[in-house]
């Protein structure tokens, strides 16, 4: 026996009555010895695993179906089916299921699917009364045989009884004349007697007899029948739809006969189960399984016959991408690959990977980037729905090809930035399509679905790529809505061609200008809603949520990235703009972003949200919102209340510092309270560490403990990198991979306080500092200049103790007594330039809360 004729596919009934294809392999029937009797054994092809271990139970009711499919359970709620290749291999597998059993082969089913007692019942009657006679097929029996048909359905004996019998009579194509006799004569009543009829034989779930309803001679009849639902007060046109409605495309003419009748079937038999018959009650679920299975394996059959055409599928591409072909053609061969992709779900794993594989080998993506871009939404809609079966296939393949067509063009017309432009250019009203094509940004984007290789390019690379060549595409409209610079609309409008009016909306506006180095507890009283910019459209709103829910996926899963783009581009200050908004949801997605950052607990961000006092327009939205207890007043308590649970200091002396006195009449709950003793308590504890320092530092001199020391220095290394309106990232940041910046941050924050050290230089205080003041807190650092040690005990009896807030200064002092030249601990080659620069930077603004 050649392996063709063994060759089957294994499948098995999941709860929502589906079946899943378990693998391809060769069958054998053979003794196993653990099972103790003759078994079905599949083997895999692939690998040789074993499949299917299942013994031929004597008393399990097998079903032959279709010539090439043998169906039974093996235990309540767990059916499988086997099909073959080849219908000799079926016929040869089904006498050995016989032959264990003692059945004739000829059966269709090998037991009767009664329950005890039904079995008892009948082993008593004689055996001529397990034969139904079925009334004479004529007009005045019609209220007969439907009275029989709707009553074998509670019994299963029954059923296979009246299936037997209508099978071997012919009964159905005799029935089939009567409605054409009883349309012809407008006979009502009998027409409803056949709509019962055929409903229930339906019922009868029996695959022979599917196959004589739905050949091409008896199916649009079978149609006529149902249209006659006596629950009806006018009959349905099915058959018209059908027919006139309804019509076969041919993109590309199919040459195959069989290929051509197997899909009219399948389309009919899918109407019929899906638009005609009603759904089925709880106790009727299982009377059509046949018929999905039916339906199912057609599917299957249909796509290994187009995907095994060479020609076919060549030609059809062809044209696809001929910019000869005009739109309405094309937007046929759009639906053909939508339903054909649909269809190819049915396949097993491995022909379905075969399949995507061909059509990207083909060229589907850059077709799809050209019919995305057309004008018509049903073409726009369909080349989504293709684009969500790659990418839900292989979102690798997907990013490798837009990497590639980076390559190839030097402008941002790129497959990905046609996605995001269709999701920004969304008309519906509810962005129902914008959602689809966030939903599949975010699979693309997801750094969990990149391939793991030792290197990790593919991560590293398409996150490279896709903040270079894409982040700015998808938040233009965030940009533009909360800033008047008209320069993101402008190059969007120069880009794309699609109207994007809605997303800029008119508002009143102000320049975002640089945060004043002062907080006043004046700017945090009420909200400054009218001077600053808020969409009000309700659909320009939708969308910036929806932006908005992907940049947070994106602080969560790319940490470098989005990082250095949130600084660079002072980013959360334009998202908490829309605080402001009239429309809590997208108020509680800008927070959403901001808690996101903060649940990260990065210093870098923590310092770029105190230095740009990030935490005002938070305040303000907390304090408009009054008494009312809402989402948002949760939601922004939540987010102090994680500062202060997870005890976040910089936050935390940040809030309390600048915002407590507008903060502190909040009672009903105890957030605000609790980071106000978070606070006292971390100061208490700084003023403990001070008193247990060494004998000569104890006489009530303040002395900042390393980490407050490492923290102010931070801040004034950080105050020379700022520019007006905006933070710079740290070149040192820039450089290197985020899978290395925790690494990096603590070499960049030594390497910050030697390069700190070299840079003070010596101030006087012109009005309340005397001379000498520089070289009494180099005493208490332990750093007082060569030379300079005779004049320690001098300096600490001259002058009391140290104010709270004190500045550390570098004054080397001359034998005369007055101050020298400006000179650093370390001679660096560059030190010459950066005094230069020292001389002219403003002076440092204090330091809060020493």
């Amino acid at each position: 026996m050649s392996d063709t004729r063994r060759r089957v596919k294994v499948y098995t009934l999941n709860e929502d009555r589906q079946w899943d294809d378990r693998g391809t392999g060769h069958v054998s029937s053979t003794y196993v010895e653990e099972l103790k009797g003759m078994s079905l054994l599949v083997r895999a092809e692939s690998d040789g695993s074993l499949l299917l271990e299942s013994k031929i139970n004597p008393n399990t009711a097998y079903q032959k179906q279709q010539d090439t499919l043998i169906v039974w359970s093996e235990a309540e709620n767990y059916d499988l089916a086997l099909s073959f290749q080849e219908k000799a291999g079926c016929d040869e597998i089904w006498e050995k299921i016989c032959q264990v059993q003692g059945k004739d082969p000829s059966v269709e089913v090998t037991q009767d699917l009664i329950d005890e007692s039904e079995e008892e019942r009948f082993e008593e009657m004689p055996e001529t009364s397990h034969l139904i006679d079925l009334p004479t097929c004529e007009l005045n029996k019609l209220e007969e045989i439907a009275d029989l048909v709707t009553s074998v359905l509670a019994s299963p004996i029954r059923r296979e009884k009246l299936a037997l019998a209508l099978e071997n009579e012919g009964y159905i194509k005799k029935l089939l004349q009567l409605f054409q006799a009883c349309e012809n004569l407008e006979n009502t009543e009998g027409l409803h007697h056949l709509y019962e009829i055929i409903r229930g034989i339906l019922f009868l779930n029996k695959a022979t007899l599917f196959e004589v309803m739905f050949s091409d001679e008896c199916i649009m009849d079978v149609v006529g029948c149902l249209e006659y639902d006596p629950a009806l007060a006018q009959p349905k046109r099915h058959r018209e739809f059908l027919t006139k409605t309804a019509k076969f495309k041919e993109v590309i003419p199919i040459t195959d006969s069989e290929l051509r009748q197997k899909i009219h079937q399948t389309y009919r038999v899918q109407y019929i189960q899906d638009i005609i018959l009603p759904t089925p009650s709880v106790f009727e679920e299982n009377f059509l399984s046949t018929l999905t299975s039916f339906i199912f394996f057609n599917k299957v059959e249909i796509v290994s016959m187009l995907q095994e055409d060479e020609k076919f599928l060549s030609e059809v591409f062809a044209q696809l991408t001929d910019e000869a072909t005009d739109d309405d053609k094309r937007r046929e061969l759009v639906n053909f690959f939508k339903e054909f992709c649909a269809f190819s779900q049915t396949l097993q794993p491995q022909n379905r990977d075969a399949f995507f594989k061909t059509l990207a080998k083909l060229g589907i993506l850059p077709a799809l980037e050209i019919v995305m871009g057309m004008d018509d939404l049903q073409v726009r809609s369909a080349a989504t729905d293709i684009f969500s079966y790659l990418v839900e296939f292989s979102p690798s393949m997907v990013r490798e090809f837009v990497m590639q067509e980076a390559q190839q063009s030097d402008d941002d017309i790129l497959l990905i930035n046609v996605v995001i432009e269709q999701m920004i250019c969304d008309t519906d009203p509810e962005l129902g399509g914008a959602v689809q094509l966030m939903g599949l940004l975010r699979t693309l984007i997801d750094p969990e679905n990149m391939l793991a290789t030792t290197n990790k390019t593919e991560k590293s690379e398409f996150l490279n790529f896709f903040y270079n060549h894409c982040m700015h595409v998808l938040t233009a409209p965030l940009l533009t809505n909360t800033s008047e610079d008209k320069c993101e609309k402008d190059f969007f409008l120069k880009h794309y061609r699609y109207s994007w009016s809605f997303v800029c909306t008119p508002s009143h506006s102000h320049s975002h200008s640089t945060p004043s180095s002062s907080i006043s507890q004046d700017n945090i009283v009420g909200s400054n809603k009218n001077n600053t910019i808020c969409p009000d459209n309700y659909q320009t709103a939708q969308l910036l949520a929806l932006i908005l829910e992907l940049l947070t996926f994106c602080v969560e899963h790319h940490t470098y990235h989005i990082k250095n783009y949130i600084m660079n581009k002072d980013l959360l200050r334009r998202v908490l703009v829309l605080m402001n908004s009239k429309h809590t949801f997208l108020a509680l997605c800008a927070l959403r972003f901001m808690r996101r950052i903060i649940g990260l607990k990065d210093e870098f961000y923590n310092r770029y949200i105190t230095k740009g006092n990030l935490f005002e327009p938070v305040i303000n939205a907390l304090l408009d919102n009054g008494t009312r207890y809402n989402l948002l007043n949760s939601a922004v308590i939540e987010l102090f209340e994680f500062i202060r649970v997870e005890d976040i200091k910089s936050l935390t002396a940040h809030i309390v510092e600048n915002f407590y006195k507008a903060l502190e009449s909040i009672e009903y709950v105890q957030t605000f309270k609790g980071l106000k003793t978070k606070y006292e308590q971390e100061k208490d504890r700084q003023n403990q560490k001070l008193n247990s320092v060494p004998s000569i530092l104890r006489s009530n001199r303040f002395r900042r403990d390393a980490k407050a020391l490492e923290e102010d220095e931070e801040m004034w290394f950080n105050e020379d990198e700022e520019e007006e309106g905006k933070v710079i990232v740290a070149s040192v940041e820039k450089s290197k991979t985020e899978d290395d910046f925790p690494d990096n941050y603590d070499k960049f924050m030594e390497t910050k306080k030697v390069l700190l050290r070299s840079k003070l230089v010596a101030r006087e205080a012109k009005d309340h500092q005397a001379p000498g003041k520089a070289a009494l807190q180099l005493v208490e650092l332990g750093e007082v200049p060569s030379g300079c040690a005779s004049e320690r005990s001098h300096i600490l009896n001259q002058h009391g103790p140290a104010p709270e807030h004190i500045e550390i200064y570098l004054l080397p002092i001359q034998a005369d007594g007055t101050e020298g030249s400006l000179v650093g601990l370390v001679d660096y080659p560059d030190d010459e330039e950066e005094d230069e620069e020292e001389e002219t930077s403003p002076r440092k603004r204090p330091r809060l809360g020493s």
